[in-house]
């Protein structure tokens, strides 16, 4: 995977492509012209500070660049894009998609290069309708990973045992079920009991 230092250094990298500073991309991309200063890339205890995926995902669509593209510029340890499948998020909810597990199964995948991916079971849902707006929209795809740990505040993916799909947040998880908060404020928060959830996955990237 990519090192704090690999990010960022791409990022100076993708600013200096379209003539800008880090400044200038931050604004451009809509955020806080600080955002991306050398001053907050490690916390004041000197952890190392990633750049969100928001911010990432912002920052390509607004130079019209490609995960690919930023990949380049992380150099060779980031470049190569390894296949990972692809389906459309109104189908995961579908039979003979994923195994009991939450891993994809069967047929009907399609398939995408990501880079710098280590999970060999990550997978991608392709975003459609409106029901997770403003985080998610239409033609968006977020990458999936059923082996990752998942905390509270992760944006998680969960199948229900009737065969709902739901991309919320995480509020908690106990004993007796989930928590989820949804990512549309126009609806409520949902709980899920235990005996009712099929399995969760951690949303890792979103590409728009």
């Amino acid at each position: 995977m990519y090192r704090h230092k690999d990010v960022w250094r791409a990022l100076d990298h993708l600013a200096a492509k379209h003539n800008l500073s880090a400044s200038g991309l931050a604004r451009r991309a809509g955020l806080d012209a600080t955002a991306f200063n050398k001053s907050k890339r490690t916390t004041r205890e000197g952890r190392p500070r990633w750049p969100g995926t928001e911010s990432l995902s912002k920052v390509l669509n607004c130079t019209g660049e490609t995960m690919a593209s930023f990949a380049d510029l992380l150099g060779e340890r980031g470049g190569s894009a390894r296949t990972i499948p692809v389906v459309g998020y109104a189908k995961a909810g579908a039979s003979g998609y994923f195994d009991e597990a939450g891993y994809p199964a069967g047929h009907g995948w399609d398939q995408a290069g990501f880079p710098g991916l280590d999970d060999p079971h990550a997978y991608a849902l392709k975003i459609s309708g409106d029901s997770m707006e403003p985080a998610y929209r239409a033609g968006d795809v977020i990458v999936v990973s059923p082996s990752a740990t998942v905390r509270r505040g992760d944006r998680v993916v969960v199948r229900s045992k009737r065969g709902e799909v739901m991309a919320k947040e995480l509020i908690r998880k106990t004993p007796q079920g989930l928590d989820l908060r949804s990512l549309n404020p126009g609806h409520g928060d949902r709980r899920v009991a235990a005996k009712d959830v099929a399995w969760m996955a951690r949303i890792l990237w979103v590409s728009q």
